[in-house]
């Protein structure tokens, strides 16, 4: 198993910054593929950027790409989302989810391929 913990949110204006982190506990981190999905008041929880065991393939929903960018640091059980240019459209919840998979270049992008999830962290973008 694998625990979650997003932190990094906040309130920031737009067209500001602000770096998410994930941190995982548990065994064997590099064994999980990551993502970061958001949720917004009254919409369904949304994919917003995944990234496979080793780093080397990444995908972003259209709307944030050339925004955000996801990493990982296997070394320290952490992935980021690095997001920036922010919008107010950008406004919800923010969760971290892994997934085991014996695939080191697998991505996963529905929200039921993943089996554990943080808290979430809020994201605000207001002037």
């Amino acid at each position: 198993q694998v625990q979650l913990v997003e932190s990094g949110g906040g309130l920031v204006q737009p067209g500001g910054s602000l770096r998410l982190t994930c941190a995982a506990s548990g065994r064997a981190f590099n064994m999980y593929a990551m993502g970061w999905f958001r949720q917004a008041p009254g919409k369904e929880r949304e994919c917003v950027s995944v990234i496979s065991r080793n780093a080397g393939n990444r995908y972003y929903t259209d709307s944030v790409k050339g925004r955000f960018t996801i990493s990982r640091d296997n070394a320290k059980n952490t992935v980021y989302l690095q997001m920036n240019s922010l919008k107010p459209e950008d406004t919800a919840v923010y969760y971290c989810a892994a997934r085991a998979t014996t695939s080191k270049t697998r991505t996963f992008l529905r929200r039921s391929d993943y089996d554990y999830w943080g808290q979430g962290t809020q994201v605000t973008v207001s002037s």
